[in-house]
């Protein structure tokens, strides 16, 4: 009887799912030393840890850095418009997880991994495209707290031909002084 129902309810999904049975393509290169510095969010998929119950994250950067032993490291600071601009930061460790640098394996607190794919980059750097395979994550991030609309644009472009829910991206908030 599961099986029947199971079978039946494949017709009453979206199309779109079956669009994508395959992991989100990265772009062909990155360097990772041009990767270094900090990036603002100019726009994001929401998710629990930014948008969840209390939490509505403005003002975020990441901040790529190399250490003196060659191990790439990334701190994200955000504030909390949901509670007074709190501020977090959140370190971590950065690791290529193949030979072109496009896909990347995240470690905060030694427990928590992540998979983030660069799946758009401006050739110069001005922005980059980072989302994780299951598409479930996006974010846009920049040199600058905002991007020209038509590089937003072409960053969504990019996003939704990869299958990502770009009806669901939000702006994040971001303010030139700190």
């Amino acid at each position: 009887m599961i099986d029947k129902a199971h079978s039946a309810s494949r017709g009453l999904l979206p199309i779109r799912l079956g669009k994508f049975r395959h992991p989100p393509a990265t772009v062909a290169d990155v360097d990772l030393d041009r990767l270094l510095g900090t990036w603002f969010e100019v726009a994001r998929l929401p998710n629990l840890e930014a948008d969840g119950p209390g939490q509505l994250s403005v003002d975020v950067t990441a901040t790529y850095a190399k250490r003196p032993d060659g191990q790439l490291t990334v701190c994200t600071v955000a504030k909390n418009a949901k509670a007074g601009m709190r501020r977090s930061e959140v370190n971590g460790l950065v690791y290529p997880d193949d030979p072109s640098g496009a896909k990347l394996l995240l470690k905060f607190y030694k427990l928590i991994r992540g998979k983030l794919w660069v799946i758009g980059l401006d050739p110069e750097y001005r922005w980059a495209l980072m989302g994780t395979p299951s598409r479930r994550r996006l974010w846009l991030i920049a040199r600058a707290p905002s991007v020209e609309l038509d590089d937003y644009d072409r960053a969504l472009a990019i996003a939704e031909a990869q299958g990502f829910d770009v009806a669901r991206v939000k702006p994040t908030q971001q303010q030139t002084a700190s």
